[in-house]
């Protein structure tokens, strides 16, 4: 009878771990997007840490040196659940340092530069909350560049689509590319510098 009692309690801790596993780094994201963002939009916010692992007190915990007794004690409780890999494995991390994906910011920063800053300034661009831009106002763009913006902001809006998927490929996990998408979106509005526009519950605002 004991013996089918702890069935279980078992099942419990390897449900346990496998939520572990992939649960959504949040706030490593939205270092990843700021990092990004920031580098696109240019004039990087003063400030910024350099990345070196993972953000918070997560690494901190990792890498603290640990007394051996408890050490010797905390290795033989994930041997006997079986979650020692797993748990290794759950470190939170967001990865954008693939050749794919700073090809698509290279594209992006360089037409920011070119072609898009100067429509944010003139308030004819705005960042949408879905994490795309759009033309809010044509009529604050010279006549003779409406054709060029639009198919710059269509562009952009490719590159945007194209990186939230590969970021969370890049992480393994495809699966999150909404949230992605979504940490990004409110990124990008975030970074938005003074006098620009930006999309909050369906109104136009202006930072």
């Amino acid at each position: 009878m004991r013996r089918w009692m702890g069935i279980p309690v078992a099942a419990v801790m390897l449900t346990a771990c496998v939520t572990i596993n992939v649960y959504f780094p949040a706030a490593e994201a939205k270092e990843a997007a700021k990092e990004f963002v920031e580098k696109v939009i240019g004039d990087e916010a003063e400030g910024t840490k350099p990345s070196g692992g993972t953000s918070g007190g997560q690494s901190a915990s990792l890498s603290a040196p640990m007394a051996p007794a408890a050490l010797a004690s905390r290795i033989d409780w994930l041997s006997l659940v079986g979650i020692g890999a797993a748990r290794a494995q759950s470190a939170p991390d967001i990865t954008i340092k693939t050749p794919a994906i700073q090809a698509i910011q290279a594209r992006m920063a360089s037409r920011f530069d070119a072609q898009l800053r100067a429509g944010f300034d003139a308030g004819a661009l705005g960042f949408a909350g879905d994490g795309t831009i759009v033309v809010r106002d044509a009529s604050k763009l010279a006549l003779k560049d409406r054709v060029a913006v639009n198919q710059a902001v269509a562009d952009d809006n490719r590159d945007r689509k194209a990186v939230y998927r590969e970021v969370a490929v890049a992480n393994g996990h495809a699966e999150w590319e909404g949230q992605i998408r979504d940490v990004f979106a409110r990124q990008w509005i975030e970074s938005a510098r003074p006098g620009w526009w930006y999309q909050s519950g369906g109104a136009w605002k202006q930072k």
